[in-house]
């Protein structure tokens, strides 16, 4: 049987990075839609799935068939429908930030745990081929022991209109979250943090340029963001006690969706060979040698995979409640003082 499932918000996210996974996977069912405002062009596009569109928040809370809801609404109201949802009886998938504070958050898994649901973000980017990457490198051993990690998400956007917003809605809420949860999910909750965060393009928006380093016991992960990179930076850097890798170039899925090629289709987010990564290390003999790594397939979709095992068989979820919080509390320390800082977690 699938898994039924209702989604709230009707924009890009839910459009863009779950509709097009979900549709193509006969484990899920898509049975009903919130927006506050009805979108008839767009609801036009799903004319044949069997979707019902809604301006109702109470057609999705009180119908019995739902067993999960996808959240895919402004940060600053993830917490008040992640609530609802719960107390409703329905299991949750909520859109990055999982919520705007750590307290929101554990009030929201302690809630879940008290009624035996499953409330869990969407870290999509853990499906990443690049991260997948690094994954296979890290565990081949070849590098030795773990120096240094650093990861970018660089763009040149030197345009910035005035947009103020809060803090939670800068670059390091929106794309730091995903790449301190990539790290998060391969070394666990790090001892200090240090910060730079800055507004560089307009002063008057949320940051749009970060820094932020984690520090464990023996090496250190960077993750960098910055609108003001026009000759591209490496992605990944590794730096270990045998050995290096580097990959350029991130992850095509976002490529494809962007240009209207969607999962399932053929190359659908398939890396070039040319972005393959680099690896280079000291053999067991002294030798050095040089590898390329092929990048392996992402899938977003596998969010959904991987929900259905956690509500339907119990499986541990893939973003454990200790990760989701240690998250939350690296972002939201970085504005608790001026940049730059280094705070002990």
């Amino acid at each position: 049987m699938p898994l039924t499932i209702a989604y709230i918000g009707f924009g890009k996210s839910t459009n863009r990075y779950h509709l097009p996974y979900v549709l193509i996977r006969d484990s899920i069912r898509v049975k009903s839609i919130y927006n506050r405002e009805r979108k008839p062009e767009l609801e036009q596009q799903y004319e044949g799935r069997g979707i019902f569109f809604t301006n109702q928040i109470e057609d999705i809370l009180n119908d019995g068939d739902i067993q999960m809801v996808s959240i895919c609404t402004p940060p600053d109201s993830h917490y008040e429908y992640a609530k609802l949802c719960l107390e409703a009886g329905k299991h949750i998938l909520v859109e990055k930030p999982f919520c705007t504070t750590k307290k929101e958050a554990e009030e929201i898994t302690a809630l879940a745990k008290e009624k035996g649901l499953v409330a869990m973000p969407y870290q999509n980017r853990r499906f990443d081929g690049d991260f997948l990457a690094v994954k296979e490198v890290l565990q081949s051993g070849k590098i030795g022991g773990l120096v240094e990690i650093e990861s970018h998400f660089d763009y040149y956007r030197p345009d910035a209109p005035s947009a103020p917003g809060k803090y939670y809605e800068g670059a390091l809420y929106g794309l730091g979250v995903h790449t301190i949860d990539q790290m998060i999910s391969l070394f666990g909750r790090p001892h200090h943090a240090a910060y730079d965060i800055r507004s560089v393009r307009n002063t008057e928006n949320p940051d749009d340029l970060y820094e932020v380093q984690l520090f464990y016991d023996n090496f250190k992960a960077i993750v960098k963001t910055s609108h003001l990179v026009l000759d591209p930076y490496p992605k990944w850097i590794l730096h270990g006690t045998k050995g290096s890798f580097i990959k350029y170039g991130i992850d095509q899925q976002e490529t494809c969706l962007k240009a209207g090629k969607m999962p399932g289709s053929e190359n659908f987010g398939v890396d070039p060979e040319e972005a393959y990564g680099k690896l280079t290390y000291i053999d067991a003999e002294g030798n050095i040698v040089e590898e390329t790594v092929p990048t392996p397939q992402g899938d977003y979709g596998r969010i959904y995979d991987l929900m259905y095992e956690s509500i339907i068989n119990g499986a541990e979820k893939l973003v454990r409640d200790e990760e989701l919080l240690a998250n939350m509390e690296i972002l939201e320390r970085g504005f608790e003082q001026p940049s730059p800082s280094v705070i002990k977690l």
